[in-house]
């Protein structure tokens, strides 16, 4: 059977418009049942509960439900890996952070890299941590503060929820930085007499999660010296930045989401235009700023480059601090 030439052209082009059309409708029809959304810590923490807002907003959105799921385990890094091994259909979704940044070179040997097994999907939230003291500690700025640890060499400690986590790595910064001298002292999260010991001047600072202590802040029992982020953050007014007495100085935790790699591209867009459309509404942003947080909206581009950019900046202060993972 012969066609005309003009049928044919028509046909063909229409067969050639047929994976475009696919793509198009897989994504319109995309999610057809629960999608796993894994994250590498206990539930109640900071990035558990901005990751469980987050799911919360998808499901609504998209007609079904993320169901958020805590692997706990090695920094994140068990989490990590199951994901990484996942089928890449977009029903498996890793909470990225900061940690997974830190942990491309605090770990020698991972059986994965970000960087090439994993499709940056969209950042969400971006939280400052906060440099914290008891009220009866002598320095009640950070120029007093570092002051304070010169005259004091050696008997300076600083508490963190573990070797290789954000408020380990943002002490480590500040005391490059400031070149003075600080004591780690790591607890199974803070906790986990952490926040006892800051409170009775057991141990002196810590750099924790804002979202995590900013209670004890505006209870009195904690002094917020500095937040770490380049702007001040409207949770706690008047509370200035690190970096306006030490330039440079920048140390937030951050969460986004990830697929494995090979996952569809369309279904890639299709939840980053539904997570973005979360950072205009009012009601989304009003329950960020209440976690200490800021919407933290982007391409899959902008958020590979966030990635990027802080393992490169957190492989120098691993390297200067001479972390090792417990």
């Amino acid at each position: 059977m012969k066609f005309p030439r003009r049928q044919f052209l028509r046909l063909a082009a229409g067969a050639a418009a047929l994976p475009a059309v696919s793509r198009i409708a897989r994504a319109q029809t995309y999610p057809t049942r629960p999608v796993r959304f894994v994250v590498g810590f206990a539930p109640g923490g900071g990035g558990d509960l901005a990751t469980r807002l987050m799911g919360q907003w998808l499901s609504e959105r998209l007609g079904q439900q993320f169901v958020v799921e805590n692997r706990v385990g090695a920094s994140s890094n068990l989490a990590t890996e199951q994901v990484v091994r996942a089928p890449a259909d977009g029903y498996t979704l890793i909470q990225l952070n900061v940690a997974n940044a830190i942990n491309a070179s605090l770990y020698d040997k991972l059986s994965f890299n970000i960087l090439r097994d994993l499709v940056p999907v969209a950042s969400f939230m971006r939280v400052p941590n906060v440099m914290e003291v008891s009220p009866s500690f002598p320095a009640k700025t950070v120029p007093e503060f570092i002051a304070y640890a010169k005259a004091n060499p050696g008997k300076i400690s600083f508490a963190s929820s573990g070797v290789g986590t954000t408020l380990h790595m943002s002490a480590e910064l500040f005391k490059a930085m400031t070149k003075i001298d600080m004591l780690h002292v790591p607890y199974r999260g803070l906790g986990a007499g952490g926040y006892a010991d800051l409170m009775i001047g057991k141990v002196d600072v810590t750099f924790d999660n804002l979202s995590s202590s900013i209670e004890l802040v505006r209870g009195g029992k904690l002094r917020a010296l500095a937040v770490t982020s380049t702007t001040p953050s409207e949770a706690l007014p008047g509370v200035p930045t690190v970096a306006e007495f030490l330039p440079g100085y920048e140390a937030s935790a951050w969460y986004g989401i990830a697929v494995p790699v090979g996952t569809p591209a369309e279904i890639v867009e299709r939840l980053n235009k539904e997570l973005n459309a979360a950072f205009v509404d009012p009601r989304m942003k009003a329950r960020i700023a209440d976690l200490g947080g800021t919407p933290l909206p982007g391409s899959p581009a902008d958020f590979g480059k966030l990635i990027s950019e802080e393992t490169e900046k957190w492989a120098k202060v691993v390297k200067f601090s001479g972390a090792k993972p417990d």
